[in-house]
């Protein structure tokens, strides 16, 4: 794929969020060890106290400005060129677990990580050129095909599934019911990443893009899915009971089936 100044831009957002967000669980996680070990109730079984601790609040912060990196990302850059980059997450995660948290990732583990970003370069690297986008209604036309609305009706279906029947039943002892709530929900919200992104860079350019419902509906998409991946990704249970390196095992599945997207 050749790199316009665009391109450049949205390559540089994508490595800087993958960084900041991969660092930021390893924090959150730190922080939850301190709150752990300073009132002796884990997170996990219902405990609180995370709340009240500040480096708890500083991986928060740092996971904030790497999706909003992101987020920028996708105004710049196709998808096929934001999101396989981030599986660099994934590095970043395993080789502060190893040094921060003393969890080791073993061999099987190594070479999960060596053929995700193996994969993400080959995806990058192939990856066909994006047409320019002059109006949201362009990705709407295409977010309302019927293959694509099939897939979204496919997705919330699973969802609810995996919310109201695994979660309440394994959700404490198996980490994938969670780890595919998000993966599912981040599959969707691309879609409205990409359109709102543009939107707003469209708008900034002086084509308002903000009187097309279109844009406020991705908006809506967007505030949905990021709440909801926020909820089960970052529940205290994911970061308190499992180890790092299995619960950011989500993020090649959440890469790789975002890419799939129209």
């Amino acid at each position: 794929m050749a790199f316009s100044k665009d391109n450049l831009k949205g390559f540089v957002l994508a490595l800087l969020s993958s960084f900041f967000i991969g660092s930021s669980f390893i924090i959150k996680k730190k922080g939850l060890r301190r709150a752990a070990a300073a009132s002796g109730v884990r997170a996990g079984v219902g405990g609180f106290t995370y709340l009240l601790e500040p480096l708890w609040w500083v991986g928060m912060a740092i996971m904030i400005v790497g999706e909003v990196a992101n987020f920028v990302a996708y105004a710049f850059a196709p998808a096929v060129l934001v999101t396989p980059l981030g599986a660099l997450s994934i590095i970043v995660s395993a080789v502060l677990a190893h040094f921060i948290l003393h969890e080791k990732l073993p061999q099987l583990g190594i070479l999960g990580c060596v053929m995700c970003i193996a994969g993400s370069i080959i995806i990058v690297i192939h990856a066909p050129q994006e047409s320019p986008i002059t109006s949201v209604q362009e990705i709407w036309s295409l977010a309302t095909q019927p293959a694509f609305l099939l897939y979204v009706a496919s997705v919330i279906v699973l969802v609810f599934i995996l919310i109201f029947h695994f979660a309440p039943r394994c959700g404490n002892t198996n980490a994938l019911v969670f780890i595919g709530i998000c993966s599912l929900m981040g599959s969707l919200s691309v879609m409205s990443v990409k359109a709102l992104g543009t939107s707003l860079k469209l708008t900034f350019e002086g084509k308002n893009q903000l009187l097309y419902p279109d844009t406020w509906f991705f908006m809506l998409v967007v505030a949905i899915c990021v709440i909801m991946q926020m909820n089960y990704l970052n529940k205290p249970i994911l970061l308190n009971f499992f180890r790092k390196n299995v619960v950011w095992a989500e993020s090649p599945v959440t890469k790789m089936s975002k890419v799939s997207t129209p």
